[in-house]
């Protein structure tokens, strides 16, 4: 059985810092890829960063470039993002994936909330 289930979600104030957790399980987590997507109130679903397999290679988009850090553990099957200097406009309900299409990998955690307000 496939699960992947995110943590760390929390209400935080503009400037503060989160960290969020993706444990998986039920399929090979070395052979994927894993991805946070953020769905902001009334805004599409959007990727905002990846790590490869090995980890050694990651992606951001602008909006979170120097503020969010993608890592993982591969002995403990986990992801995580590390989150610093929120802003509001970083609300929303975060989304861990496992994909490697090569391998019919293409899994979604149900997400973790997070609020940044004053």
């Amino acid at each position: 059985q496939v699960l992947i289930v995110e943590s760390g979600g929390g209400l935080v104030q503009p400037g503060e810092s989160l960290r969020l957790s993706c444990v998986a399980s039920g399929f090979t987590f070395t052979k994927s890829a894993m991805l946070w997507y953020l769905h902001s109130p009334g805004k599409e679903r959007k990727m905002v960063a990846s790590i490869n397999p090995s980890g050694d290679q990651t992606r951001y988009i602008d909006s979170v470039r120097g503020r969010f850090t993608i890592s993982r553990d591969n002995a403990a099957n986990t992801a995580y993002l590390e989150m610093n200097n929120m802003k509001p406009e970083d609300t929303g309900v975060y989304t861990c994936r496992a994909l490697a299409l090569a391998d019919d990998i293409d899994y979604w955690g149900k997400g973790t909330l997070v609020t940044v307000s004053s």
